[in-house]
């Protein structure tokens, strides 16, 4: 692509908006311990059965009650107590601008409430990842769009945005309480981020038409060269502010593996370092495209672990999938929002609070979180609207998806 001028160096408002927050940083923060990578990739402690509820704040503004029993509890316990020992977060750039551009004074999915909610993640004994959706609103396989206040960055503006973007929510994720235990730089990074400029053009094909035609004709693209520049950036400000965190990528076609494969040798070619890469794992094109993308990946790549960075059905089967894999590399699973998505561990209203179980294989019926907003191959998608509800209260009741998870924590030691 045509490459801009590069931008004057982006200040720490247009990096991440601390002072929009209204949080300021101090002058001196608690140190961070160095990483301790672990040895070929094996996970670095105890399986990780985890979740991301990042949803839990708006909830609860809306009146949201859990239950797991007669009385109401913090979601955060009853998941803890039922075995989970790692939440994952998100957090966007400027979701005012963005995500809850409908509640714009709340910010969700901003800094200030991901710090809250992450304290309560710590208090409760629990690891914390948090994913960085380098936007103002979902960054996804259909949606990379730059944070308004980059928008007319260049490559090397953008690098530094992100550096600085990561480092100092890091390190504002450490001063209120929630020191960040794995770092994923970027949400599902198939085809990139930060479009067009760190934009990719895979040769393999995914083996979904609508995804295919969607990433088919994209223009003038920075490719992986623009990419890796993004990646090294973000890893960079993690490792200047969290040490100790692992770092993950994340790739949505878990079930793909000559896509996963082009994806990952164009990165560790560019000196893209990381610990872990994370799958997301909502369909499969035929039974046993997980395993075999899994066990080829672990071949390939004698350095690196794995984990399931999304998923919703199949959840026995999935766990069991990661924790046998070879040389402890299978270093966990994170459902996505388990409370009210898809296959929901709680119920609201007397039914399954996401709707229950969505089609496992592609040949049964497109399930959304394979291209969420673009099921239509006519053109790519519209950029994403603002986040139309914010929060979805009503009493939510543990159902028997959530003795699952008991299980699972009991077979595999972790109760």
């Amino acid at each position: 692509m045509t490459r801009q001028a590069p931008a004057a160096r982006p200040t720490r408002r247009a990096t991440l908006g601390l002072l929009a927050a209204g949080m300021a940083l101090p002058a001196r923060l608690p140190a961070a311990a160095p990483a301790t990578a672990p040895a070929g990739g094996a996970r670095p402690g105890a399986y990780m059965l985890g979740a991301d509820i990042s949803w839990v704040p708006e909830d609860e503004a809306a009146g949201a009650r859990y239950f797991d029993g007669p009385a109401s509890r913090d979601p955060i316990a009853i998941l803890r107590d039922a075995g989970f020992n790692y939440i994952r977060l998100r957090i966007f750039v400027d979701p005012a601008r963005g995500y809850s551009a409908a509640a714009p004074d709340r910010a969700w999915g901003g800094l200030r409430q991901t710090v809250t909610l992450g304290a309560r993640v710590k208090a409760a004994g629990m690891g914390l990842a948090l994913s960085f959706h380098y936007s103002d609103s979902w960054a996804d396989p259909e949606h990379q769009r730059p944070p308004a206040a980059w928008a007319q960055f260049g490559p090397a503006a953008l690098a530094r945005a992100v550096e600085a973007h990561t480092r100092d929510t890091l390190r504002a994720m450490r001063a209120g309480g929630a020191p960040v235990d794995m770092v994923v730089i970027g949400n599902e990074i198939t085809f990139g981020m930060l479009w067009p400029q760190g934009r990719v053009r895979l040769a393999a094909t995914t083996g979904n038409p609508v995804t295919d035609a969607n990433h088919r004709d994209v223009g003038a693209i920075g490719g992986f060269d623009g990419l890796a520049q993004f990646l090294r950036a973000g890893i960079a400000g993690a490792r200047a502010a969290e040490p100790g965190a692992f770092i993950q990528l994340h790739n949505h076609l878990g079930r793909r593996w000559p896509v996963v494969r082009e994806w990952t040798d164009a990165l560790v070619a560019r000196g893209v370092d990381f610990d872990v890469i994370g799958f997301s794992c909502y369909q499969q094109l035929a039974q046993g495209d997980w395993q075999r993308t899994f066990d080829a990946f672990l071949d390939r790549y004698p350095d690196k672990g794995l984990l399931v960075a999304e998923y919703s059905s199949r959840k026995r089967y999935l766990n069991d999938l990661v924790h046998a894999l070879p040389g402890n590399r299978g270093w966990g699973t994170f459902i996505w929002e388990p409370i009210r998505h898809q296959e929901a561990v709680f119920d609201r209203n007397g039914r399954n609070a996401g709707g229950g179980p969505k089609p496992d294989l592609l040949a049964q019926g497109l399930n959304g979180a394979e291209a969420p907003g673009g099921l239509i191959a006519t053109a790519p998608p519209a950029p994403v609207p603002p986040h139309p509800m914010m929060g979805v209260g009503g009493d939510y009741h543990a159902n028997a998806l959530l003795d699952t998870y008991r299980r699972i924590a009991h077979d595999y030691g972790l109760r």
